[in-house]
C-alpha cells in the first residue's frame, strides 16, 4: 500500500501529497490497480487536516491518477493519464459557497482585474502597499462593516490575504507559547491548526443548539483562565449554531470580567437575512472582529478585513503581517473595493444566500426525518448519525462510495465530540448533481454499519 509523503516544493500541502502520489506512480513505487489508503489514514500520517488530503485526491483524479469506485475505494489506474482529467467524486466536504448564474464571476472577476489595470492608476495595484493596506481599500472595508458592526472606521481596519493569515497573525500578536485559547467544543478546523503550531492549548466550552454556553465559558474563564475566546457567532462552523443576541451580550460582559480577549470570526454574516448585534459592538475594546469575502463571494479572492479594538492595535497587527506575508494581494484588494464600492458584493451575497436557501430546501427534503442542524441562509449542515454509527466509519463508508464529507473529530476541542457530519453544500456543480449526492449519502445510512473494519 502506499506510503504516504510530501514533496516539500510544492507551492501547497494538497499538491505537494499528489505530486508526491504521482512521482511513485512513474517510478513504479506504485502499481496499477492498487488501493490508496482511506483519507483519514493519509491525513492522520502526514499530520494534515481531512480537506487537504481531500483536494489531493480530488486533484489526482483530475489528474488522471487514480480512480474513486463505488463502495470499494480510491485505485490508481491502470494507464495514469496526463492532466487530461478523469471523473471525479463528489466533494461534500470543502466548505465553499455555491457559484450563483448571476453574477458569474467567471465574467465578472476578469473583467473587474482588467478594467482596474487599465484604468489611470492601475498601476498602483501591482505595487508594495501599507501592511495595513491602501487607504481606498479599508475606507472601503469600513462601509461594508458598518452595515453589521456599529463604530467600524477605516483606521481599525487592517486588509489581509484571507482569514486563515489573519487568525495566524492575531494568535501570534496576541498569545504566547503555552497560552490557553478558549473555543466550542467543536470548532473551525483552522483554529486549531494555528494551535498545533504556536503551541497553544485549547479549552473546549460546552454548547447547544444555539451555539456556546455562557455559563459554560464562564466556568473555563474561572478554571483554566484563558487569554482568548475564539468562536464563529453565525452559522457556526461545523454546528450552523448562531448565537442569540441575549447569548452574545452574556458572553462579552463575561469576557469582560475575566479580561478574555475576543475573536469574532464573522464571514457568514454577510449572508443571514436578520442582522445581530456584533461582539465588536458590544465588547469593542476586547474585540477582533475578522470579516472575510471568502463565503459571502469567492474564496478565491483572498480578502479579509480585520477590525481592531482601535487603531493603535490595528498598527501592531500590521507589524506582524509585515513580518510573514508582507501585504495582501492589491489587485485583489482593489478588486473587493470596487465590488463593495458598485454594489457588486451586496449582490454576490444575495446571489449565493437565495441559491443556498434552495439547496437547503433540497436538503431538508432528502434527509427529512434525520436529525440535522441547518441555516437556511448556510451552505453547509451538521448530520448527528443513527446511534449504529461512528461518525469517522461513516465519513470512510462514504468516501469509498465517491463521497467526501467531515467526521466531527476533524473539528473536535473535547476529547468526545458527537457522533456527527459536516456535509458542505456549495461545490456541487448544480442542484441536480447536489441531489443526487444527499440521496445517495441518505441511503447509505441505512446500510450496516461497518465497525468492524480496522482504521489505519
Amino acid at each position: 500500500m502506499w506510503r504516504p509523503h510530501l514533496v516539500d516544493t510544492a507551492r501547497l500541502k494538497y499538491l505537494g501529497i499528489v505530486d508526491a502520489l504521482e512521482a511513485d506512480i512513474r517510478a513504479g513505487r506504485v502499481t496499477p490497480g492498487e488501493r490508496l489508503p482511506p483519507q483519514r489514514a493519509i491525513a492522520e500520517a502526514l499530520g494534515v487536516d481531512l480537506t487537504t488530503v481531500t483536494r489531493a485526491l480530488n486533484e489526482a483524479q483530475r489528474r488522471g491518477l487514480v480512480s474513486a469506485q463505488v463502495g470499494r475505494g480510491t485505485f490508481v489506474r491502470d494507464e495514469p493519464a496526463g492532466d487530461e482529467g478523469g471523473g471525479t467524486p463528489l466533494d461534500l466536504s470543502m466548505n465553499i459557497p455555491p457559484q450563483p448564474a448571476e453574477p458569474d464571476l467567471r465574467r465578472i472577476l476578469p473583467q473587474g482585474i482588467a478594467s482596474i489595470l487599465t484604468s489611470p492608476r492601475g498601476t498602483l495595484a501591482m505595487h508594495y502597499q501599507e501592511s495595513t493596506g491602501a487607504p481606498a481599500d479599508r475606507t472601503a472595508a469600513a462601509s461594508w462593516l458598518a452595515g453589521r458592526v456599529v463604530g467600524a472606521s477605516a483606521d481599525r481596519i487592517v486588509v489581509t490575504g484571507g482569514a486563515q493569515a489573519a487568525l495566524f497573525a492575531l494568535c501570534a500578536l496576541l498569545l504566547g507559547r503555552g497560552d490557553v485559547v478558549a473555543a466550542g467544543a467543536v470548532t473551525y478546523p483552522g483554529l486549531k491548526a494555528v494551535a498545533a503550531q504556536q503551541h497553544l492549548e485549547l479549552a473546549p466550552v460546552a454548547m447547544d443548539e444555539q451555539g456556546i454556553l455562557p455559563e459554560a465559558f464562564e466556568a473555563v474563564c474561572r478554571e483554566r483562565a484563558p487569554k482568548l475566546l475564539y468562536l464563529i457567532p453565525s452559522i457556526d462552523n461545523p454546528t450552523t449554531a448562531t448565537l442569540p443576541a441575549d447569548r452574545r451580550r452574556e458572553v462579552a460582559a463575561a469576557a469582560r470580567r475575566h479580561g478574555v480577549l475576543l475573536i469574532e470570526d464573522d464571514p457568514y454574516a454577510p449572508l443571514r437575512s436578520e442582522r445581530l448585534p456584533a461582539l465588536a459592538e458590544l465588547a469593542p475594546e476586547l474585540t477582533w472582529h475578522i470579516a472575510t469575502l471568502s463565503k459571502c463571494a469567492t474564496p478565491a479572492l483572498r480578502i479579509a478585513y480585520v477590525l481592531a479594538p482601535n487603531a493603535a492595535a490595528a498598527v501592531r497587527l500590521a507589524t506582524v503581517l509585515r513580518s510573514s506575508v508582507l501585504m495582501a494581494p492589491p489587485i485583489f484588494a482593489a478588486l473587493a473595493t470596487r465590488w463593495i464600492t458598485d454594489g457588486t458584493l451586496t449582490a454576490l451575497a444575495s446571489a449565493i444566500r437565495a441559491e443556498n436557501r434552495q439547496r437547503q430546501s433540497s436538503a431538508a427534503s432528502i434527509f427529512s426525518g434525520l436529525d440535522f442542524a441547518a441555516d437556511p441562509d448556510g451552505h453547509h449542515l451538521w448530520l448527528h448519525l443513527p446511534q449504529r454509527w461512528r461518525a469517522a466509519e461513516f465519513a470512510d463508508h462514504a468516501e469509498r462510495a465517491g463521497l467526501a464529507i467531515v467526521p466531527a473529530s476533524a473539528f473536535a476541542v473535547s476529547p468526545h465530540p458527537a457522533e456527527a457530519v459536516r456535509i458542505s453544500l456549495g461545490i456541487a456543480p448544480d442542484r441536480g448533481v447536489l441531489e443526487e449526492g444527499l440521496t445517495q449519502l441518505s441511503g447509505l445510512l441505512t446500510q450496516p454499519a461497518v465497525g468492524s473494519r480496522a482504521v489505519v
